[in-house]
């Protein structure tokens, strides 16, 4: 669906020719959908420079670090016309990781799963998830659809639930607060933690 998309595939396929030359050779391939939050316990957050995914930009927007969101398409055919991602909380994937390498460890199969909550949310709704968390308003433009960019994307997680036993605990609501809890007493990211 995407150049991102088709090179993790093409390394997987990569993978898959080393187990051909190496019977001995294992692997896990995690797909994942949209990291997203902080550590729960707050030592962790996201940091990048420039920032461009949605929940850290929601936030900067809210600490007065950025004028507004901008939100490219209002006009999908989705219930309220924004496109929809899977947000998966960090420390669910994090989870994924330790649970796929016990199931090597146990002589499990190579494998490449999807680890994703199985729910798509929209970009509307992180926003109204936000305000609702922060008791702040997000102030937000509407912008035309980015060339490229899908309608929806979710994972189907099963076969990680199947295999793994593995099942996201973490909802939007701790994806967001975990977010809020770490970029709220870092507003210079890690460079200069506030307190």
């Amino acid at each position: 669906m995407s150049p991102y998309g088709r090179s993790k595939w093409m390394v997987e396929q990569v993978l898959q020719d080393q187990i051909i030359a190496d019977k001995s050779f294992k692997f896990a391939a995690l797909r994942y959908f949209n990291a997203s939050g902080c550590a729960m316990d707050g030592s962790l957050g996201e940091d990048h420079d420039p920032e461009t995914h949605l929940i850290p930009v929601v936030l900067q927007t809210i600490l007065g670090l950025r004028p507004e969101i901008t939100v490219f398409g209002t006009d999908y055919p989705t219930p309220d016309g924004t496109n929809i991602r899977d947000y998966i909380h960090v420390d669910d994937l994090a989870d994924a990781h330790v649970k796929a390498l016990d199931h090597l460890r146990g002589g499990g199969a190579s494998t490449a799963l999807n680890v994703g909550t199985g729910r798509g949310t929209s970009v509307m709704e992180v926003i109204e998830a936000t305000e609702r968390l922060t008791g702040h308003q997000v102030p937000w433009e509407a912008a035309p659809r980015r060339t490229g960019d899908p309608v929806t994307v979710y994972a189907d997680p099963h076969r990680a639930a199947s295999l793994l036993d593995w099942h996201p605990v973490h909802d939007l609501d701790d994806i967001v607060a975990s977010a809020w809890q770490w970029h709220s007493t870092h507003l210079d990211g890690y460079a200069s933690p506030s307190s």
